[in-house]
């Protein structure tokens, strides 16, 4: 946005773009075609109208131009033809590569990781979301800063100039390292800070689910009807970078930690994961995650896979996981049918109209509940601390039937495994699980 002389704002000129592809290997004209759908979406997220397409047949990419000699040549007239102003490679491009190919198309050319770069930085909005983006941005450039000799030099042929300096390149990655170090260290301060608020909700035995899945599958919305919130839920890619944490009720009055995370992509770029490791890990301490999938969608099978290769990344893989695919109401009635039989545990809902939504908080319920036993605990009411574990039992755990007995209370309860040693009260004698029985639901 640029300010008039009238203080009044007016809208940027969005930049003409052009996508661009190849097909090679085992990525065939198909998969390059609907990864190019998703790169002009990612272009348009970003504020460029896509005008032109092209997607090229090789054996391999060109180590020079990443494109054929003759293809970026034509590709170039094209360009200057349709007035384009940026060039988006649907690839993570070398420097060579890069320096080569703005040089051939005379005009700006960006590859995939750098657009997706670009994006989290202007969507991020807390100082935690921005140092991060900030600390992938610079890990990207490091190894593509370029000098042009002695024109970037600091060296010259004046008096005070002679003599060994420091080149302007030598500088730039200096300075680019020396921000590295920084942010990285007051990442791990984020992550120091982020380690000891999920230590207080363990100690207060209270579960978390976190939302994970392909960019745009409807997380947010999910979250929002789930929680009563009223986050931002947009049809944009990557409309949510910093994690939200609200409380959800479950029907049996206990309470969970819903999380709303970042959206996956595939080829998610290395840089940005490994950023993102302090928000990750929101994900990996979760007891369970809810993996939305969008129904509609006809790469469904692909993005589901570009999730899991995700969460392996970081280490998620082997948590509990729920799939949910979303967006059913977009779906016909008898591939809704077919959905659960195809995958196995899921669940079939609409964020948007509330459709399956109960049946899914039953099935969180179940799972958080997976791991109790039912339990008969004493407490005495005069007590103090005895009163505070009774409150604690009626927060965290199903109880089933309540006795009073003058300052006694006979408590019989399903309770969380992990919360047993922590609400059983002190005059409690060992024998006090004599009564004890699993109840796995």
């Amino acid at each position: 946005m640029t300010r008039t002389h009238a203080g009044e704002r007016q809208a940027r000129p969005q930049e003409r773009a052009a996508v661009i592809g190849l097909a090679f290997g085992v990525r065939s004209r198909h998969v390059v075609e609907a990864s190019l759908d998703e790169l002009a979406g990612l272009a348009s997220t970003a504020g460029a109208v896509v005008t032109l397409r092209s997607v090229q047949e090789r054996e391999n990419p060109s180590p020079a131009l990443f494109l054929g000699r003759g293809k970026a040549e034509a590709l170039a007239a094209a360009c200057a033809e349709t007035a384009i102003d940026l060039v988006v490679v649907d690839a993570e491009l070398t420097p060579v590569q890069l320096r080569n190919l703005e040089k051939t198309l005379d005009r700006r050319v960006v590859d995939r990781t750098q657009l997706i770069l670009d994006i989290f930085a202007s969507r991020a909005r807390t100082r935690e979301g921005r140092l991060q983006v900030e600390l992938a941005q610079l890990k990207y450039l490091l190894p593509r800063l370029t000098g042009a000799g002695v024109a970037l030099s600091r060296l010259g042929a004046g008096i005070g100039t002679r003599g060994p300096g420091e080149t302007k390149l030598e500088s730039d990655r200096r300075r680019i390292r020396h921000r590295i170090s920084r942010l990285t260290r007051e990442l791990e301060a984020v992550r120091r800070r982020r380690a000891r608020s999920r230590d207080r909700r363990q100690k207060d035995a209270v579960p978390t689910v976190a939302l994970v899945g392909y960019t745009n599958a409807g997380k947010t919305s999910l979250f929002n009807r789930l929680t009563r919130s009223d986050a931002l839920a947009s049809g944009k890619l990557f409309a949510t970078l910093d994690p939200l944490v609200r409380p959800m009720r479950l029907p049996d009055r206990q309470t969970v930690l819903l999380s709303d995370t970042v959206g996956f992509i595939d080829r998610l770029p290395h840089t940005l994961v490994a950023a993102f490791r302090a928000t990750l890990e929101e994900v990996a301490e979760a007891d369970l995650l809810l993996h939305v999938v969008d129904a509609s969608h006809p790469a469904r099978e692909e993005r589901l896979a570009a999730v899991h290769r995700v969460l392996d990344e970081v280490g998620c893989a082997k948590l509990p996981q729920l799939l949910v695919f979303n967006k059913c109401d977009r779906v016909d009635d008898v591939d809704v049918a077919r959905l659960p039989r195809t995958a196995g545990d899921a669940v079939c809902i609409s964020a948007r109209t509330g459709f399956g939504t109960e049946d899914l908080v039953r099935r969180v319920m179940r799972s958080v509940e997976m791991d109790t036993s039912r339990v008969t605990l004493e407490f005495d009411h005069t007590a103090r601390d005895d009163r505070q574990r009774l409150a604690a039992l009626h927060r965290h755990s199903r109880v089933l039937r309540q006795v009073a007995n003058g300052d006694r209370i006979s408590v019989e309860a399903e309770v969380p495994r992990r919360l047993i040693a922590r609400l059983r009260p002190r005059s409690s004698p060992a024998a006090g699980t004599d009564r004890e029985e699993a109840s796995r639901l």
